[in-house]
């Protein structure tokens, strides 16, 4: 019987098996997915971007797929979602929601440089129209010792 030196069977027997974690291809991933989700989370953001105004403690309200924000940004330009609506239009479009969904969750973002009676006048529109769950969104005060 002749024995083969070149199979793979004396190679491996002669290297031994190796059992050591190589972790660069983990770290690779891990990294790449750190910079997918920094770069995803801010755009996650629901409604038109407005300069919040800042309270002490704001109640925190879970996000959810049923609730429906509304801005009003410096201007006094009122969004419904990411739409831009007219001031005149804003009970309209609002009742046209109500009747497909009366139970939404309304929120609304109004610039700290805007006249509160544009915002008052958003929330008059939504109580007419029937929508019961209104709400105002804020930012929260940072403390001494966060970032900000």
């Amino acid at each position: 019987m002749k024995k083969l030196s070149g199979s793979s069977l004396t190679k491996l027997s002669k290297a031994g098996l190796n059992s050591d974690i190589n972790v660069t291809p983990l770290v690779d991933v891990c990294l790449v997915l750190l910079i997918i989700f920094m770069v995803v989370t801010p755009m996650l953001q629901k409604g038109v971007p407005v300069n919040l105004p800042v309270t002490e403690d704001p109640e925190k309200t879970p996000d959810t797929e049923k609730q429906l924000q509304i801005s009003v940004k410096a201007d006094g330009s009122v969004y419904v979602g990411p739409n831009a609506v007219r001031k005149d239009q804003v009970q309209t479009t609002l009742q046209e929601i109500h009747d497909r969904t009366p139970d939404r969750e309304i929120a609304v973002k109004g610039d700290r440089l805007v006249k509160y009676g544009d915002i008052l006048d958003v929330l008059k529109s939504c109580r007419e129209v029937g929508f019961n769950d209104v709400g105002l969104i804020a930012q929260p005060k940072k403390g001494p010792g966060e970032a900000g």
